[in-house]
């Protein structure tokens, strides 16, 4: 049950970290967020209670999963979650990596930038190795 008019239901050219049959982690990188990442349901689906409880354990455990993964590449300050979907309906999460230094910290990415960012590099050979130990025994 996909939309064709929805940009997480037509996969462009999106950098797949990892995937299984239910949901797929991409590196969505923004100036300054190199870490930035995505965990999509494949399905349109719009809101988590729209999902049978197993399959919102799934997800959250993929999305938790990605948390470690990052934590374990990168060792940021902190790690955001959002699932937002207002602009987009389609079931998503954002796990993004912050850093004391980064242009926005203490506040979210998408506010009025504080001070000049510091770039943060990201290896993104380690983070897909980070990912498949975290993500190794999770069963679709």
């Amino acid at each position: 049950m996909n939309d064709n008019s929805c940009p997480l239901c037509r996969r462009g050219a999106e950098s797949v970290l990892w995937q299984d049959a239910q949901c797929r982690v991409i590196a969505a990188p923004q100036p300054g967020y190199p870490g930035l990442c995505r965990v999509i349901w494949h399905e349109h689906v719009r809101e988590m209670t729209d999902l049978a409880r197993e399959r919102r354990a799934h997800l959250m455990a993929v999305v938790w999963a990605v948390e470690e993964a990052l934590r374990q590449a990168l060792a940021p300050a902190k790690i955001n979650l959002a699932s937002l979907g207002n602009q987009v309906p389609h079931l998503h999460w954002h796990v993004i990596p912050r850093f004391a230094d980064d242009a926005h910290f203490p506040d979210a990415i998408w506010a009025a930038p504080r001070r000049a960012g510091v770039e943060h590099g990201l290896d993104m050979n380690e983070l897909r190795l980070a990912l498949q130990r975290c993500l190794n025994g999770l069963i679709d």
